[in-house]
């Protein structure tokens, strides 16, 4: 099986890696968001389970605020880079292309995996931006990031799913 694309031809591929890329962006624009971050803080008990889902979805804060707690730099960069990790391991992970059964669980699995790395890689580069960069403060950001992306990369896994048979 080729893996390339002859002319004329659409990659289902490229399609899956292109919604999975739309489901990270609207992660990170909603749950990031000022208002949902706000939202999730007062109404939410931190204590439940659920309320700790809600809580995690507003991990890729980003905010227009330049006395944001770690630096505006840090805490916006981690949110850009995690939206552009994610479409690109997306497209560069082609399990679903070279899997011996190609099908709807590699393209889930791809997405999901692929957001769980952006999330910890992200975190993990972001964290050298924040002011004091140490080491371990990286290596505890990258491990709260991948948290982030393994509880909430079913969505991109799910929206990887839309490509075209």
């Amino acid at each position: 099986m080729a893996l390339t694309n002859r002319a004329g031809t659409s990659s289902r591929y490229g399609t899956a890696a292109g919604t999975g890329a739309a489901a990270a962006f609207l992660l990170v624009a909603v749950g990031g968001s000022p208002a949902y971050v706000g939202w999730a803080g007062a109404n939410t008990d931190e204590t439940s389970a659920g309320g700790w889902f809600l809580r995690l979805l507003a991990w890729p804060a980003w905010s227009y605020d330049p006395d944001v707690p770690g630096g505006l730099l840090a805490a916006d960069l981690r949110a850009v880079l995690l939206v552009g990790f994610a479409a690109a391991l997306l497209y560069l992970l082609p399990a679903a292309q070279a899997a011996r059964v190609p099908g709807a669980a590699s393209q889930f699995l791809t997405g999901w995996a692929a957001y769980a790395l952006a999330g910890g890689l992200a975190s993990l580069v972001a964290a050298f931006a924040a002011a004091d960069p140490s080491l371990l403060a990286a290596v505890q950001a990258g491990g709260t990031g991948a948290t982030y992306g393994f509880l909430t990369g079913w969505v991109v896994g799910t929206a990887s799913l839309g490509g075209r048979a």
